[in-house]
């Protein structure tokens, strides 16, 4: 028969504590035995494999600042798309300008210089010491002019590749220094997971093989194993695979916790029907007419309204209807 509300409530608290209590038949508000609906059964099924993963993409970089000085302007913005080389903040740069006119300066007045040397040299107006004093003397402002012009171009804070910004740690008029973390730019696909998988079922790991990815919403995507592992890790006995995701849904995105679904394997299970298991992750065991609250870990979900019992119940044992 159907246990009263307040069992459930007893059972409950009870079992937050850590401790099976006996719901009597006086308890449960009934003066006759508790009586059975279910038997834990067992069954040999095909199942996939579940492994815990978190997604990541492959370009994920911080923005740093590779030149001191005062943010003189920004560009971009927490959640923008940014495309590679595209502007995202800019340092003051008046120092770094004058002193790349004064290196063009140079350059071109020694570029002169060195025509008219090369000219009088093929006449013997010039020795060749001298001719090659001037040479030198411009490949120096080249290497100048090449100096002041990174310089300047380390005052541009620019995109590595193209993403979404994900952090904006830079505010405007603020001084930085060489080092400091500007913007995070994450890549926005594709999406992967790597996971390792037991040694027993390794072999379920093939390059190719169809997976899917189960979001913390319960929303299925498709993925695909990209990577395999050779060997098996003889430190933790397992088989690394990458898989990417092929067709994400909208809420699958990097840094997400979700579940790897890999392969089919044939194992036996314990099960019972959905209906004798209460929403809390309780069930209530009867024995000589005596009902006792368990807790139990519950797997993924299988045919006929049944769902798979990791721990907490074994094959025989009979259970009751839990209350609402």
């Amino acid at each position: 028969m159907r246990i009263a509300s307040a069992c459930v409530i007893a059972a409950v608290v009870t079992g937050c504590q850590g401790r099976a209590e006996s719901a009597t038949p006086r308890q449960a508000g009934s003066a006759s035995a508790v009586v059975a609906e279910f038997t834990v059964d067992t069954a040999t099924v095909e199942l996939p494999l579940e492994l815990a993963a978190q997604l990541y993409v492959e370009h994920d970089a911080m923005v740093v600042a590779r030149s001191a000085g005062t943010v003189d302007s920004l560009f971009a913005e927490l959640g923008d798309h940014v495309s590679a080389g595209k502007a995202l903040a800019r340092l003051e740069s008046a120092e770094q300008e004058i002193a790349l006119a004064a290196a063009d300066a140079a350059y071109d007045n020694l570029s002169r210089a060195a025509v008219r040397a090369r000219a009088l040299s093929k006449s013997g107006g010039v020795t060749s010491a001298d001719s090659e004093h001037v040479e030198y003397q411009l490949r120096e402002a080249e290497i100048a002019r090449r100096k002041a012009r990174h310089d300047l171009e380390l005052t541009r804070v620019t995109a590595p590749f193209d993403g979404i910004v994900t952090t904006r740690m830079v505010r405007p008029r603020r001084f930085v220094s060489v080092g400091d973390t500007l913007f995070r730019v994450t890549e926005a696909a594709p999406l992967f997971a790597r996971v390792r998988v037991p040694q027993a079922s390794a072999r379920l790991v093939r390059v190719g093989e169809a997976g899917s990815v189960v979001s913390g919403s319960g929303g299925i995507s498709a993925a695909v194993v990209v990577n395999a592992a050779p060997i098996i890790d003889a430190a933790s006995g397992t088989r690394e695979a990458v898989l990417r995701v092929s067709r994400p849904q909208a809420d699958l995105l990097a840094g997400a916790n979700v579940v790897i679904r890999l392969g089919r394997e044939r194992r036996r299970v314990t099960m019972v029907p959905r209906d004798a298991v209460a929403p809390e992750g309780y069930v209530l065991v009867v024995e000589n007419g005596r009902a006792t609250l368990r807790s139990v870990t519950i797997g993924g979900s299988l045919d006929g309204g049944r769902v798979e019992v990791l721990a907490g119940l074994s094959p025989g044992e009979r259970l009751a209807r839990p209350g609402r």
